[in-house]
């Protein structure tokens, strides 16, 4: 069973660079407004299809994941994007994360590798 930690690792850290991605792009996006050329202003944000790039690469490895193991294992795991959430809150964002965070994602880590066992 050990075999899908590195699969779900991967799944975990393009789902959440699809979130990183989808914040960038929110970020850069400005006002929104019910206007044609507020849509079309958006094209030249980059941010959006690299998002949709990343979130459809892990929804295709999620299919295979899904397919290929067991849900009660393989659906626990893809909670390990909570630790690569809180990484890219740190390093991308520079938000402070809390010593309760950390010991929330040691807690789902330990969770996931008793999952697997």
């Amino acid at each position: 069973m050990w075999k899908v930690i590195p699969l779900a690792l991967l799944q975990s850290i393009l789902l959440c660079s699809g979130q990183v991605m989808l914040k960038l792009a929110l970020a850069k996006m400005g006002e929104f407004r019910w206007a044609w050329t507020f849509f079309t202003a958006q094209l030249t944000n980059w941010w959006f299809p690299a998002c949709g790039l990343a979130m459809g690469a892990a929804t295709v490895l999620w299919m295979h994941i899904l397919k290929n193991y067991p849900f009660g294992v393989a659906y626990p795991l893809t909670s390990m994007s909570y630790l690569f959430g809180v990484f890219a809150a740190l390093l991308v964002f520079h938000e402070q994360v809390t010593v309760s965070q950390w010991v929330g994602v040691l807690l789902i880590m330990a969770g996931c590798a008793l999952i697997v066992k």
